[in-house]
């Protein structure tokens, strides 16, 4: 999801309004996406989307088509789609070379359409679906209808909370990606429409518009399609992946900034070059990558991260990083939650942790150990702990119940542990196989080893290398509300730790003890140890700060 910066802290707060429970409420919400499929959505799989649309930026509207073609799973008589209420449908037809209405209705914010017969378990089902509105709007969760300095139109697209089904039709759930996708984009010109993927053509249409094409050749989440507006140039610089392959990297930029960009491209590719080092190959080398300037804050918009940073190193989370945190941030999801993808919003923690953390992995390798740990102070005073749920609950949920600040700093510091658990060496290695796996496992698409992952597969993968049985440190740090708490008891011989984790829950974390000046690693297998240290002798327990805890200032 979009990166912790000031705009999001507003809508952290108005998620915060929301009934954070894990119980669905009986008619699913518009401004969410996800939660318990229904079986009729259960029953098919997304393999195409093709969406033409018209923007018209004079009165905040779009009016298209979207045309879905999707394989059936379990037998199929309604085909139900996901569309926000504020779009107005006028006709659903079949796709082909002539098309047959179908009949349809409109439940909140479903589409239930009939099919012509029951469909079987391998066939094939396509509707295409005409609609118009004006789409929700907001600066972080909806449309942005903005103005550039001389009151040019400039329209941004982020909606990870609210779903894509504000802007088009669609199975509005993280579990389906669909294999690729079509998008043309009417716009007035001479703006430019910039959008994922690799754009195909530009058409002049002869009544002072043109059409953009763009075409997403690899599996995309529904959250992550985007469309971008404004009368952008475009600053490319060239770049060799450690795949061996070249590629240009373009950043779409409003002309009044395009020095500004330029000038902090090549700390762009800096952030990609140390992406790769440490998880692998850009995955999306066969579409691009790039990076477009948006009229609110960022986003991991796949093959085209949203960029409204304005150049400032302290625009995400009120905090200097020392670098553009927000763009190293948003690439960083190329891997974690674009290429990795959680499939239901009870995993956030898995993309929002990792990209989190590579801030403190970036600024450790190119400013330093001191740096890194200062950033992990600014993110450990910003965990509240305070939401009902666990970082990562077992129980499914929607977008809503799913966000909260807490799977990014929280699960930063818990990504931190691990690494302090396992150790450098293994760790890295932790970080390289969950993205680029040797040999690969299964994949929804093997140019860019895009895979649907879990909790419970990382909890396996970093026993693994970690040669030990780390689930205690998975349930108490994610599936437990509460942090742990350290008891230490200075007495007149030594030092008494001992852990109180939440229900009870076994926790063999060791510590890192400096007596005397000197550090050893203290170990706690039953969750309790006992130093000898004398009298008058300090003691400080974690002195470097790798261990969460709920009682550590």
């Amino acid at each position: 999801m979009r990166s912790p910066a000031s705009g999001v802290l507003a809508l952290l707060a108005a998620m915060a309004a929301a009934p954070l429970t894990a119980q669905q409420p009986a008619e699913h919400p518009i401004d969410r996406s996800g939660g318990p499929l229904l079986p009729e959505q259960a029953a098919y799989d997304v393999t195409f989307y093709d969406l033409s649309l018209r923007v018209l930026p004079g009165d905040s509207s779009i009016a298209g088509a979207l045309a879905v073609h999707a394989r059936v799973v379990i037998p199929l008589s309604r085909l139900v789609l996901d569309l926000d209420t504020t779009m107005r449908v006028s006709a659903v037809t079949t796709v082909g070379p002539r098309p047959e209405p179908l009949p349809f209705e409109r439940r909140g914010g479903r589409m239930w359409i009939a099919l012509p017969r029951t469909l079987q378990p391998g066939e094939t089902v396509a509707a295409r679906v005409e609609y118009r509105g004006r789409p929700r709007i907001g600066p972080f969760a909806g449309f942005t209808w903005a103005r550039t300095a001389d009151g040019r139109p400039w329209v941004g697209v982020a909606l990870e909370a609210l779903g894509a089904d504000i802007w088009w039709p669609v199975k509005d759930h993280p579990s389906d990606e669909t294999d690729s996708m079509a998008l043309h984009f009417t716009v007035p010109a001479p703006l430019v429409a910039v959008s994922n993927g690799r754009r195909t053509g530009v058409r002049e249409n002869g009544d002072e518009t043109r059409t953009f094409d763009w075409f997403i050749s690899q599996p995309i989440n529904n959250y992550n399609v985007t469309l971008n507006v404004a009368p952008y140039v475009e600053v490319t610089e060239p770049y060799v992946s450690l795949a061996g392959e070249r590629m240009p990297i373009t950043f779409w930029v409003l002309p009044e900034d395009s020095a500004r960009a330029r000038g902090r491209m090549p700390e762009f590719l800096d952030h990609l070059r140390f992406m790769e080092e440490i998880a692998g190959p850009y995955p999306f080398r066969r579409d691009k990558y790039g990076i477009v300037q948006t009229p609110y804050p960022a986003m991991e918009h796949q093959t085209i991260i949203s960029y409204g940073a304005a150049f400032n190193n302290s625009a995400m989370a009120r905090y200097d990083w020392g670098f553009d945190a927000t763009h190293q941030h948003e690439l960083s999801h190329e891997w974690w939650g674009n290429q990795v993808t959680a499939p239901d919003w009870n995993d956030l923690w898995l993309n929002e942790a990792f990209a989190q953390y590579s801030q403190t992995l970036y600024a450790e390798r190119r400013l330093g150990a001191a740096k890194a740990r200062d950033i992990m102070a600014m993110q450990r005073a910003r965990i509240t702990s305070r939401d009902p749920l666990p970082v990562a609950a077992r129980e499914t949920l929607d977008s809503w119940q799913g966000y909260s600040q807490d799977v990014y700093y929280r699960g930063a510091w818990v990504v931190h542990s691990l690494r302090y658990v396992m150790g450098d060496e293994r760790f890295l290695r932790l970080l390289r196989e969950w993205t680029d796996p040797t040999p690969p496992l299964p994949t929804t698409n093997a140019s860019c080893r895009c895979r649907f992952a879990t909790t419970d597969d990382l909890v396996r993968l970093a026993s693994r290398i970690a040669g030990s049985d780390l689930s205690w440190f998975f349930e108490v740090y994610l599936r437990q509300a509460e942090l742990p708490r350290l008891v230490a008891t200075r007495t007149a011989t030594g030092l008494e730790l001992r852990w109180e984790a939440p229900g009870g829950l076994p926790f063999p974390m060791p510590l890192d003890v400096r007596v005397d000046g000197r550090v050893r690693r203290v170990e706690m297998p039953d969750g309790r140890a006992t130093l000898a240290v004398p009298a008058g002798v300090t003691a400080e327990v974690d002195p470097d700060a790798w261990v969460l805890r709920a009682n550590r200032p």
